[in-house]
């Protein structure tokens, strides 16, 4: 069985939602998972045979805790079988503009914390409204009507993709069990 260690950041909850979503897949493919917020906990990739990380945008960054926790772990993330998944509302929108830079975004994240994951995932977050201070919400929403998204602050409105999220856990989820089949292989009897 495969230890996979979920390494999350979050602002406004969302993207803990989305980690736990990807553990609950995981764990339906056989997996020990454990999930873990930097800002709570130090967690130690040593011992696990694959690292996920689940981070949310906002202002073009990522948590600075989550990033934090990359940039001190990258040598031992770049040897294990790792993977990001951005959480954004920017890849909601379909401007070619605005695609270039929620990849940019990804891209410097990684080349600043000097992190190689083998896999990374865009996948769109939530406006939770509800949950936001009135300059936040003010903000949210002006946003997202430049967007073209919803602009009803008595609600909140979730974007994720969780058909697409799942079928990504399930690709990591063969990622680390063929990494390991590979290892174990190589080990002389």
């Amino acid at each position: 069985m495969a230890r996979i260690l979920i390494v999350f950041g979050t602002t406004d909850g969302h993207t803990l939602k989305v980690a736990s979503a990807l553990g609950d897949e995981l764990r339906a493919r056989g997996a020990a998972v454990v999930v873990r917020e930097p800002q709570r906990t130090d967690p130690s990739p040593d011992g696990f045979d694959g690292v996920l990380v689940a981070a949310s945008v906002h202002a073009g960054k990522y948590q600075p805790a989550v990033t934090a926790w990359v940039q001190t772990r990258a040598a031992a993330l770049n040897r294990l079988p790792s993977a990001f998944v951005s959480v954004s509302l920017g890849i909601l929108q379909h401007d070619a503009a605005v695609q270039a830079e929620v990849q940019a975004i990804v891209d410097r994240f990684l080349r600043g914390t000097g992190w190689n994951p083998a896999r990374t995932f865009s996948v769109a977050g939530a406006l939770l409204y509800t949950r936001y201070w009135s300059l936040k919400r003010w903000m949210m929403r002006r946003i997202a009507a430049k967007a073209g998204g919803d602009t009803d602050t008595s609600r909140d409105y979730e974007y994720t993709d969780w058909s697409a999220l799942r079928t990504f856990a399930a690709e990591y989820a063969t990622l680390v069990e063929s990494r390991g089949r590979v290892t174990a292989a190589s080990v002389p009897a």
